[in-house]
Protein backbone atom coordinates (compact mmCIF):
# COMPACT_ATOMS: atom_id res chain seq x y z
CA UNK A 1 0.00 0.00 0.00
CA UNK A 2 1.29 3.57 -1.25
CA UNK A 3 0.54 6.32 1.19
CA UNK A 4 0.53 9.27 -0.37
CA UNK A 5 2.08 12.06 2.36
CA UNK A 6 2.13 15.44 0.13
CA UNK A 7 -0.67 16.35 2.73
CA UNK A 8 2.31 16.54 5.15
CA UNK A 9 3.92 18.92 3.30
CA UNK A 10 7.45 20.37 3.19
CA UNK A 11 8.85 23.67 5.12
CA UNK A 12 11.85 25.61 6.07
CA UNK A 13 13.90 24.06 8.98
CA UNK A 14 13.80 25.42 12.41
CA UNK A 15 15.96 27.04 13.09
CA UNK A 16 16.03 28.21 9.36
CA UNK A 17 19.71 26.68 8.39
CA UNK A 18 21.28 27.39 4.69
CA UNK A 19 23.78 24.81 2.86
CA UNK A 20 26.46 26.66 1.97
CA UNK A 21 27.92 24.32 -0.51
CA UNK A 22 24.83 24.30 -2.64
CA UNK A 23 23.66 27.70 -1.55
CA UNK A 24 20.22 26.60 -0.76
CA UNK A 25 17.70 26.72 2.30
CA UNK A 26 17.71 23.12 4.46
CA UNK A 27 14.37 22.00 4.23
CA UNK A 28 11.96 19.37 6.16
CA UNK A 29 9.09 16.91 5.46
CA UNK A 30 6.66 14.60 6.93
CA UNK A 31 7.00 14.14 10.82
CA UNK A 32 9.99 16.51 10.97
CA UNK A 33 8.09 19.14 9.84
CA UNK A 34 5.05 18.61 11.86
CA UNK A 35 7.21 19.15 15.18
CA UNK A 36 8.73 22.21 13.63
CA UNK A 37 5.50 23.54 13.22
CA UNK A 38 4.44 22.74 16.55
CA UNK A 39 7.75 24.24 18.41
CA UNK A 40 7.10 27.52 16.37
CA UNK A 41 3.17 27.65 17.21
CA UNK A 42 3.85 26.55 20.91
CA UNK A 43 6.86 29.28 20.58
CA UNK A 44 4.71 32.20 18.86
CA UNK A 45 2.74 34.85 21.18
CA UNK A 46 -0.90 35.66 19.49
CA UNK A 47 -0.56 39.07 18.02
CA UNK A 48 3.49 38.59 16.42
CA UNK A 49 2.65 37.34 12.92
CA UNK A 50 1.80 40.69 11.28
CA UNK A 51 -0.97 39.13 9.02
CA UNK A 52 -1.99 35.86 10.95
CA UNK A 53 -2.96 38.12 14.35
CA UNK A 54 -4.71 34.71 15.88
CA UNK A 55 -1.85 32.54 15.18
CA UNK A 56 0.28 31.41 18.39
CA UNK A 57 -0.25 29.73 21.83
CA UNK A 58 -0.73 32.24 24.39
CA UNK A 59 1.72 30.00 27.32
CA UNK A 60 3.55 33.16 28.26
CA UNK A 61 0.26 35.12 29.82
CA UNK A 62 0.99 31.57 32.66
CA UNK A 63 4.53 32.53 33.57
CA UNK A 64 3.98 34.08 36.66
CA UNK A 65 0.84 32.00 38.16
CA UNK A 66 1.21 29.61 40.58
CA UNK A 67 1.39 25.94 38.94
CA UNK A 68 -1.40 24.14 40.98
CA UNK A 69 -4.10 21.75 38.48
CA UNK A 70 -5.97 25.06 37.95
CA UNK A 71 -3.29 26.21 35.92
CA UNK A 72 -2.40 22.62 34.47
CA UNK A 73 -5.70 22.57 33.20
CA UNK A 74 -5.89 25.79 31.36
CA UNK A 75 -2.19 24.88 29.81
CA UNK A 76 -3.51 22.05 28.05
CA UNK A 77 -6.82 24.00 26.29
CA UNK A 78 -4.50 26.70 25.59
CA UNK A 79 -1.44 24.06 23.85
CA UNK A 80 -4.89 22.36 22.66
CA UNK A 81 -6.99 24.85 21.10
CA UNK A 82 -3.75 26.28 19.11
CA UNK A 83 -3.51 22.76 18.02
CA UNK A 84 -6.71 22.47 16.66
CA UNK A 85 -7.18 25.71 15.30
CA UNK A 86 -3.73 25.99 13.47
CA UNK A 87 -2.07 22.44 12.63
CA UNK A 88 -4.77 20.45 10.80
CA UNK A 89 -2.63 17.55 9.67
CA UNK A 90 -2.88 16.35 13.28
CA UNK A 91 -5.17 14.73 15.59
CA UNK A 92 -4.07 15.13 19.63
CA UNK A 93 -4.14 11.83 21.54
CA UNK A 94 -2.85 13.46 24.87
CA UNK A 95 -1.49 17.05 26.28
CA UNK A 96 0.53 16.10 29.76
CA UNK A 97 2.77 18.67 31.50
CA UNK A 98 5.04 17.72 33.44
CA UNK A 99 5.92 19.81 36.28
CA UNK A 100 8.86 17.85 37.98
CA UNK A 101 11.64 20.46 37.23
CA UNK A 102 8.83 23.50 38.04
CA UNK A 103 12.05 24.66 40.46
CA UNK A 104 14.52 25.03 37.91
CA UNK A 105 12.09 26.80 36.13
CA UNK A 106 11.27 24.33 33.22
CA UNK A 107 7.57 22.85 33.04
CA UNK A 108 7.99 20.19 29.82
CA UNK A 109 4.63 19.87 27.74
CA UNK A 110 4.72 16.55 26.22
CA UNK A 111 2.10 16.02 22.97
CA UNK A 112 1.17 12.68 21.65
CA UNK A 113 -0.68 13.08 18.24
CA UNK A 114 -1.32 10.90 15.38
CA UNK A 115 -0.82 12.02 11.81
CA UNK A 116 -4.57 12.48 10.05
CA UNK A 117 -3.22 11.13 6.29
CA UNK A 118 -1.28 7.97 7.53
CA UNK A 119 -2.19 7.38 11.18
CA UNK A 120 1.37 7.41 11.79
CA UNK A 121 1.58 8.54 16.16
CA UNK A 122 4.61 10.57 16.86
CA UNK A 123 5.19 12.75 19.87
CA UNK A 124 6.96 15.74 20.50
CA UNK A 125 7.90 17.30 24.07
CA UNK A 126 8.47 21.10 23.81
CA UNK A 127 10.00 22.70 27.25
CA UNK A 128 8.24 25.94 28.64
CA UNK A 129 10.45 27.86 30.37
CA UNK A 130 9.35 30.58 33.27
CA UNK A 131 12.74 31.57 34.72
CA UNK A 132 15.05 33.96 33.38
CA UNK A 133 17.20 34.05 30.05
CA UNK A 134 20.08 35.29 32.26
CA UNK A 135 22.39 32.98 34.48
CA UNK A 136 23.06 36.02 36.56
Amino acid sequence: MNINTDFLGIGWSFPPEFNETEGTLEMTTDVEDINNSLIILLSTRPGERVMFPDYGCDLQEMLFKPLDLTLITQMKGIVERAILYHEPRINILNIEIDAEEELQGEVLIKIDYEVRNTNTRSNIVFPFYKGEATEI
